[in-house]
């Protein structure tokens, strides 16, 4: 018998792309489903479109909590979860039909493997396809995430590393999740077709991290929080500045300003050379 998978999706102010996401949820080859909707205090019609589709398919749940962040939103729809794997996707987002199917033979055909994820493609103000590279590293996913947030793990092993940090408000939590989630080298396994369907839009959560101001606060309460792999693997953060993928070839524009910074705030518990 098939596996339960439980798909949780956290909606803030995304009724208008619901729909979309469910409706190819609905059209999964995989059948043995729940979808676990979280309203995180939506002021649009995203409580008015959940319970239309969970008055059409018993599969379909729905939640509703005070605006607390898409991390603590995944971490309540992962709590009331019966699936034994997990699978997040925004609401904005989609799969194609056999995406489940596919992820869920890399666990039966590998019993060493920790996360399963598809080749990902565009949609909306651009199309076309994701061009990430493959996650074959652990100490490279400590300076890149290169794993999508709509990926496959077991619930059991996303509880055991305490789910999404509900600090991290901003966005990068999927990464911060995934250092801890693939610590000591686990198996990851990529399904190489593109069977997820992420939505790029004019303005958005992962726009607002990008700017410059937001990406290095998030990326300074990153390395911060795992400073002890960084310099496992890295040595020093003056090292890790010269390896990051964002500010490879801004070293010298960066060195006064970032690493000093960083530097001052992660001292006290990082371990000094002699």
């Amino acid at each position: 018998m098939e596996e339960m998978i439980s798909i949780i999706l956290p909606c803030y102010n995304q009724g208008i792309y619901l729909g979309e996401a469910l409706e190819s949820i609905i059209k999964q080859t995989y059948r043995n489903w729940e979808a676990i909707i979280v309203n995180d205090g939506s002021s649009d019609c995203t409580e008015e479109v959940a319970l239309e589709y969970v008055a059409k398919d018993s599969r379909i749940h729905y939640f509703a909590q005070e605006n607390k962040g898409v991390s603590a939103a995944r971490n309540l729809g992962i709590e009331k979860a019966l699936g034994k794997f997990v699978l997040p996707l925004d609401p904005d987002d989609m799969i194609a039909p056999t995406f489940i199917e596919k992820c869920m033979r890399m666990f039966k055909e590998h019993n060493d493997c920790i996360l399963a994820y598809t080749k990902t493609s565009f949609c909306g103000v651009r199309n076309g396809y994701w061009n990430l590279p493959v996650y074959d590293d652990y100490k490279k996913i400590l300076l890149r995430n290169c794993i999508v947030c709509t990926s496959v793990f077991k619930r059991e092993d996303c509880l055991r590393v305490g789910g999404y940090d509900e600090n991290m408000h901003i966005g990068l939590e999927d990464w911060e999740f995934y250092i801890r989630l693939l610590q000591t080298d686990k198996k990851v396994y990529q399904v190489p077709e593109s069977l997820f369907i992420y939505r790029i839009k004019e303005e958005s959560r992962s726009t607002q991290c990008q700017k410059e101001e937001n990406w290095t606060k998030v990326l300074i309460y990153i390395y911060k929080k795992h400073i002890d792999a960084y310099i496992h693997y890295y040595g020093s953060p003056l090292e890790i500045l010269d390896k990051m993928y964002y500010y490879k070839g801004k070293y010298e524009k960066y060195y006064n300003t970032w690493y000093r910074r960083f530097w001052h705030k992660i001292r006290p518990r990082s371990k000094r050379r002699r």
